[in-house]
């Protein structure tokens, strides 16, 4: 076995530990209401600045897996999103909410997250890189699928101080070790070369395409490209509908709904194994079909899922909804990222998908505070879930502007060429 899927195994788990961390503060909600007697918008404030700190740790990440190598910052990014989660069980003030949990957990989480994954899919896959890349998000999902059940559980039977406790120190104790022992910079450490890269001196990759793909694009240089900005746009809808008002609220909705605490849990859980099934798939259907086709159609199934969200009132129909949107919640990823690397380089991947990844996190950020501002005016999330169905539509219409098929930046005689 090539020592590639040993390293997208351990960046796999590395992913699933802090993104699970990350993804559960929709459990703490309620509790830390009733204990603590603070609104549910300025509780929905903290995740909102854990979920843009997340997002603007992207390029920072990026650029210090370029200087020092995924293994450094994964293993170190996975020890401080555990401790955030340690801290965060001493919460006694609204400030300490929003230190440990809403900033230090997420700079953890923002090192060990998809831009990462994707200069680690880079440096190790030749071949199958959307594949890798889609093993990355199924741990994101596999995250949700293990460890807001957990936290829910936790909460319910020792308070939700002993569940942070818990989840921080299997990140602290377990997971960052087995990154630091496991992961590897580069395959030439392991006496490889990347997983299916072509003989020394074959031609295969030659001519304008391949040329695209080796050459690096400056920030400056793919800001003045309308595909970036379709990329960038369309991730940050997809924040806004996903970690942002999704994966925010939906808990605190279906309790509110009368449909119960682990009941919601368990619904969340089973989004999380679809996300898996969702983002495999996708992975697949980008290395075998194109990318900006399907990436519309995720979108747009989304903005119908998040529709029938609104309709939800038993716990059939919440597991019904766990399915459908379970399967588009982080199918996105792997043709955004492949879409970065086609159409501005591969060596340019970690910096502007970081950038990329930051327009989710804002969006994000803004579907985690708006949502909780409509139902503290409204008393109802169906205006904040509109909003989102709506915005995941003109995502879907974004995503068929890209220019798929053509790198974004080829002198005059390379696009005669290609």
């Amino acid at each position: 076995m090539h020592y590639a899927w040993v390293v997208a195994g351990m960046t796999f788990l590395a992913l699933l530990a802090a993104s699970g961390v990350r993804s559960s503060f929709g459990v703490f909600i309620k509790p830390l209401e009733q204990d603590f007697g603070w609104e549910r918008g300025v509780i929905a404030l903290a995740a909102a600045i854990s979920l843009l700190i997340y997002g603007a740790s992207g390029p920072l990440a990026g650029r210090l897996v370029d200087r020092y190598g995924p293994r450094r910052v994964l293993a170190l990014s996975v020890l401080l999103c555990g401790a955030g989660a340690l801290l965060s069980a001493t919460i006694t003030r609204l400030w300490h909410l929003h230190l440990w949990a809403g900033v230090l957990t997420a700079v953890g989480a923002g090192g060990a997250a998809l831009v990462t994954a994707s200069a680690v899919a880079v440096r190790w896959f030749e071949q199958r890189r959307g594949l890798m890349i889609g093993i990355a998000g199924a741990g994101t999902s596999a995250g949700q699928l293990l460890f807001i059940p957990l936290a829910m559980g936790l909460t319910i039977h020792v308070g939700w101080r002993l569940s942070f406790a818990w989840m921080g120190a299997i990140l602290v104790f377990l997971v960052s070790p087995l990154c630091a022992w496991f992961l590897r910079d580069d395959p030439a450490e392991k006496g490889l070369s990347p997983y299916g890269a072509a003989p020394l001196g074959s031609t295969a990759g030659a001519g304008a395409a391949g040329l695209a793909l080796e050459r690096r694009t400056a920030v400056g240089e793919a800001v003045r490209s309308p595909d970036f900005w379709y990329l960038a746009g369309g991730f940050f809808i997809c924040g806004y509908t996903s970690n942002g008002m999704i994966g925010t609220h939906v808990v605190p909705y279906a309790v509110d709904s009368g449909l119960g605490e682990m009941t919601a849990a368990a619904a969340l859980g089973l989004m999380g194994a679809m996300n898996i099934l969702g983002t495999l798939a996708s992975g697949y259907l980008c290395d075998r079909f194109g990318k900006k086709v399907p990436l519309a159609c995720f979108y747009f199934f989304r903005g119908v899922s998040i529709l029938y969200l609104i309709a939800v009132d038993t716990p059939l129909s919440l597991n019904l909804w766990a399915v459908l949107f379970g399967l588009n919640y982080i199918s996105t990823v792997p043709p955004t990222s492949t879409l970065t690397a086609d159409l501005f380089g591969r060596l340019s991947v970690g910096v502007l998908f970081g950038w990329i990844f930051l327009s989710h996190q804002v969006g994000a950020a803004a579907g985690a505070w708006i949502g909780g501002r409509i139902f503290d005016t409204t008393g109802s999330y169906s205006a904040a879930f509109l909003s989102a169905a709506l915005l995941a539509f003109v995502a879907a219409g974004l995503s068929l502007l890209i220019r798929e098929g053509r790198p974004a930046r080829l002198a005059p005689e390379e696009v005669a060429a290609y």
